[in-house]
């Protein structure tokens, strides 16, 4: 079989639809032309077999044979969406291509063959991809394959069978892997299927969230993986799936969709936290599965305004890029964004995105109007306790942000601590990205409490959360570099209103060490940030408006403020800046508290300092006011008992 390539014109954009869709103007038609345009812009780095797609860019750590399988895997989970989601009805182009690319890469002896699935390898990821959209596909490309090309497709996929998965979702890849081998007739072992089930389980943490593997991992792995997987391996277990296991995957889905709402802002930006940021809008997988599972609480207009405003946020930003490939970056490349198993194909995880095209075209989630997100009728905040995280959102900027007191993905004690950007960071939003200096270079001060030292800032390390209920959050940890000492501890309580955060930190450290705070980054390409400090407040503020400060309230009389400024630091752009304190400490515990503010709005930027401020009202307590004169009563916990 051959596969010409697609048209040209194949994914241009349909005109908006204001009526259907008044927030993104976004139809079921944009979603097959972005699909589409995705599928299309990928054949011309395909192997003459069609098993291999080579896209230019950095190799990942199982070398470029593995990459290549990664590109097939991934782009046909996105073509079997678009098959299976039109009956077919795509023309024989798209179906004959990955058929014939499955035939090449399963079979042995030809020079397109794809790597074999042994313990831990990246094959084991991609096999789920492959039995997935083998499964979603069955009529069109499975039933019409030769015995022998199926023959050696079981073979090649019973490589999971006896074989060691890590222990983190990677168990679920031998979980959906096994199960359509069962639905086919294939070798398999009942005993893994449900032994990654069961691992699944130990995971749980309450109100919909897993920690992907033990320890607090808390991230999107929760929502492209960790959902989303239970709610396939149903769909190809069918009648084989026990319906009380297939419950509580449904009731915990309609849980976790619940707060995952709150994760978008009102440009569709989901909030910037966590490993494999690559793949974007892979974020709205799970909106589309609770609809499939009947697993969802959000009405139809809703899940469609959420998932549509993602896809949209980053066409908007051109991504993909005008060769119409996803690149390894937020919008544009930006390598630190990835991990070490990042390869050049990695980013079309975001094909996951596209699960909703497997509902019907007259489902009431295609056909119902959008319907405003959280973000887009009113000030909003949760707390999260199970990852400790407490969301705030403001509607006049649209922007959400995330408290962080509880995630830190390390695996548990008494392995060592480290320190990671995208997780041990005292806040996340939709609007920055985390400072990743180069390699060996410090941390940078965003979102930070650093105890200075001429080798370097102290780090985060292991978070120990305390509480996180209501408007407020906490918790401690006890600061990591090369002078640290285990009997130091900084214990933290944040407290939200609106767009300001008010951080009090009670720092236990030797007279005289620098201890720096520093607020959130914000960057961009063009020009960099303005850059405005005064008697213990900082301001970084973007050409658009975007703006960033820190306040000192408590504790910085002494201490002197500044922007530092960084290039090719933040995915968001090549410009980036952070206000900064820092002053010294007198020994022993200190009380320190800080307004931190992300705001996008002009009301609010025009002056950050007017009405904050700090008293201490008892030892170890302070009453704080926000600039709205609204007053709390901070007491950071010393000991976590």
């Amino acid at each position: 079989m051959t596969a010409p390539h697609l048209s040209a014109d194949a994914g241009r954009l349909p005109p908006p639809d204001p009526t259907l869709s008044p927030y993104t103007g976004y139809t079921r038609a944009h979603w097959e032309a972005a699909a589409d345009r995705l599928l299309a812009a990928l054949r011309p780095y395909a192997g003459p077999g069609l098993a291999q797609y080579r896209l230019p860019g950095r190799t990942g750590h199982s070398g470029a044979w593995s990459d290549g399988l990664e590109g097939y895997a991934r782009s046909f989970l996105l073509a079997a969406f678009r098959i299976a989601g039109s009956g077919g009805d795509v023309g024989p182009t798209l179906i004959e291509r990955y058929a014939t690319g499955l035939a090449a890469g399963v079979d042995p002896r030809h020079p397109e063959h794809w790597p074999p699935i042994t313990d831990r390898s990246q094959p084991m990821v991609e096999a789920a991809s492959v039995a997935l959209a083998l499964h979603e596909t069955r009529p069109w490309i499975w039933d019409r394959l030769p015995d022998r090309t199926r023959e050696m497709a079981v073979a090649w996929l019973g490589g999971f069978v006896g074989a060691t998965a890590n222990d983190s979702n990677w168990r679920l890849f031998q979980v959906i892997t096994e199960e359509f081998l069962a639905s086919v007739g294939g070798p398999y072992d009942r005993a893994e299927i449900d032994g990654g089930l069961d691992r699944l389980d130990d995971w749980y943490r309450g109100d919909g969230w897993y920690t992907d593997g033990d320890g607090r991992k808390f991230d999107y792995y929760n929502a492209w993986a960790l959902h989303l997987y239970p709610v396939l391996w149903a769909r190809v277990a069918g009648h084989r799936a026990d319906p009380a296991r297939v419950a509580t995957h449904r009731a915990r889905l309609r849980e976790f969709l619940d707060s995952h709402q709150y994760f978008f802002g009102s440009d569709g930006a989901p909030v910037h936290q966590g490993r494999s940021l690559i793949y974007r809008y892979a974020t709205a997988a799970p909106l589309w599965a609770g609809v499939l599972a009947d697993a969802t609480p959000l009405p139809p207009g809703r899940t469609r305004r959420l998932a549509s405003g993602a896809l949209k946020h980053f066409t908007d930003r051109q991504v993909p890029d005008e060769k119409g490939l996803l690149s390894l970056g937020w919008y544009r490349p930006h390598l630190p964004v990835t991990q070490p198993y990042s390869g050049p194909a990695s980013p079309y995880w975001a094909s996951k995105a596209f699960l909703g095209l497997l509902l019907p075209a007259d489902h009431p989630v295609w056909t119902a109007p959008e319907e405003a997100g959280p973000v887009d009728t009113a000030d909003r905040q949760l707390a999260l306790p199970a990852p400790g995280w407490l969301l705030h959102s403001t509607a006049a900027d649209g922007i959400v942000r995330l408290v962080n007191h509880g995630t830190d993905r390390l695996p548990p004690p008494p392995a060592a601590s480290d320190d990671s950007p995208h997780y041990t960071g005292f806040a996340y939003s939709t609007a920055t990205a985390p400072e990743i200096p180069p390699p060996g270079e410090p941390p940078g001060p965003d979102n930070r409490l650093a105890l200075l030292a001429p080798t370097g800032p102290s780090r985060r390390g292991r978070i120990h959360p305390l509480y996180a209920e209501g408007r407020r959050a906490a918790s401690w940890h006890t600061p990591l570099g090369p002078d640290g000492d285990e009997r130091l501890r900084i214990t933290t309580a944040s407290v939200v209103r609106g767009p300001w955060e008010i951080r009090v930190h009670r720092v236990e450290a030797p007279a005289g060490t620098p201890v720096r705070a520093g607020g959130w980054a914000v960057a961009c390409d063009d020009v960099p940030p303005l850059a405005l400090t005064g008697e213990a407040w900082a301001v970084a503020r973007r050409a658009d408006g975007l703006t960033s400060a820190l306040v000192g309230l408590f504790g910085w009389d002494d201490g002197t403020a500044e922007v530092a400024r960084a290039r090719g630091h933040n995915a968001y752009g090549d410009h980036s800046a952070v206000p900064v304190l820092t002053a010294p400490h007198p020994g022993g515990a200190q009380l320190l508290a800080t307004l931190v503010v992300l705001t996008a709005d002009p009301l609010v930027a025009a002056d950050v300092r007017t009405g904050a401020g700090a008293v201490l009202v008892s030892d170890g307590t302070l009453e704080v006011r926000f600039p709205d004169g609204t007053p709390e009563t901070v007491t950071p916990v010393p000991d976590p008992g």
